[in-house]
């Protein structure tokens, strides 16, 4: 018989033994099986969501996408970096600076989870944690992840993190928990009230609209037109992960 005290989080869900609420930190309490699971039930699998991120309207010097998410989903900030090493600290978004050897042309995008097709990080996750909505976007369940950070390793995007510290002053639309593996959600909890994502919101009052955002399977949406018009790529297209992201001008 398993000793109590041994069991896994994963162990006390399966057991049915769970509590009927889950508290991730002071404040942020969830109901048990819901959260990620009752808002992968609210999408529409006649669309997957996407983004066409062009990298010639990305301005080197502009990180609004990023603060955006920041403030959207409460990582990163002061009081949780002061307690972490550099490489703890979570990154759901960063900008890179991609460097042509050739011409010594550089360009800078930004650089989130793919929202792949076929995600390896769901292929490789032992509870279902890492899970794909129907609409195709990538998610972690925090209630079911025991922190293997497996899907850390499987993304070759480096687009997840792992919360090392206890958190506080969290957002209810972003629950997050130490132990847990996390990463862009592609503000799922917006697109389910019909809003566009943080960071495409911010890219645009910034005036760049280097983010476009919209549904793949519509053939007559903006993103689709936008793909069939100019010549995109995916990152580590070699992979064929088929990820929702795309980028132009890279």
């Amino acid at each position: 018989m398993t000793n109590r005290a041994e069991m896994t989080r994963r162990d006390i869900l399966k057991s049915g033994a769970a509590a009927s609420t889950v508290t991730l930190a002071p404040g942020v309490t969830l109901m048990a099986f819901g959260g990620t699971a009752e808002a992968s039930s609210r999408a529409d699998a006649g669309k997957r969501w996407g983004l066409l991120i062009d990298a010639s309207k990305c301005d080197a010097n502009c990180s609004d996408c990023v603060t955006a998410c920041k403030v959207e989903n409460g990582w990163g900030s002061e009081e949780e970096l002061a307690g972490l090493n550099p490489g703890q600290a979570p990154e759901w978004i960063r900008k890179v600076t991609l460097r042509d050897k050739a011409t010594g042309r550089e360009v800078s995008a930004p650089v989130m989870c793919q929202h792949c097709e076929e995600p390896p990080c769901v292929d490789v996750c032992p509870t279902g944690a890492s899970m794909k909505r129907d609409d195709g976007i990538v998610l972690v369940d925090r209630h079911i992840c025991i922190g293997c950070r497996y899907c850390m390793m499987a993304c070759p995007f480096k687009a997840r993190s792992f919360v090392h510290e206890e958190l506080t002053d969290q957002h209810v639309q972003a629950p997050r928990g130490k132990g847990t593996v996390e990463s862009c959600n592609l503000c799922a909890p917006r697109i389910d009230s019909g809003r566009i994502p943080a960071c495409v919101e911010a890219c645009e009052k910034a005036g760049h609209s280097a983010i476009l955002f919209g549904d793949l399977k519509d053939p007559d949406s903006p993103i689709s037109k936008r793909l069939r018009e100019y010549d995109s790529i995916a990152l580590r297209d070699d992979l064929e992960l088929n990820p929702g992201v795309r980028y132009t001008n890279l």
